[in-house]
């Protein structure tokens, strides 16, 4: 059994295969699963039902499992900034802000080669969706 918080076996298995700069896109339930992301990057479906999983449940476990360097967001064109982005701040913490991209900015993003895994969600609120960027593991001190 395993003792961190992330349970899932093929998010487990497609991060153990990742590395540092590689990127995972969780998206919410209005995006483009199948092509607005990398063709070779593993997708997870965890759309169960309209709101479950949400895009928050998926960034909390997965801030134990990796360390995270960058967070982009796509952002409306015009308006205010969506209310799930005071949330995705708290999950990811105090030192990482979240990095803006136009719609079609996050598209081509989210595209690109380092884009090793997709978790799609059931996330209903607009805007929340956020390409993770992995981080180093720092050698222990000695």
């Amino acid at each position: 059994m395993l003792r961190g918080a992330l349970l899932h076996p093929e998010i487990l298995s497609s991060l153990a295969r990742a590395g540092h700069g590689s990127r995972v896109l969780i998206a919410d339930g209005n995006y483009p699963f199948s092509t607005g992301a990398n063709p070779a990057a593993h997708r997870v479906y965890l759309n169960l039902t309209p709101g479950i999983v949400s895009a928050t449940d998926v960034l909390k476990a997965l801030v134990t499992a990796i360390p995270i360097e960058a967070a982009h967001v796509m952002v409306p064109p015009e308006g205010p900034e969506p209310p799930i982005f005071t949330e995705f701040r708290e999950i990811l913490g105090e030192g990482l802000e979240l990095q803006p991209l136009g719609r079609f900015e996050f598209y081509d993003a989210a595209r690109g080669q380092d884009t090793a895994l997709v978790v799609a969600t059931g996330e209903q609120r607009i805007y929340a969706n956020v390409l993770l960027t992995i981080g180093v593991v720092p050698p222990p001190e000695r």
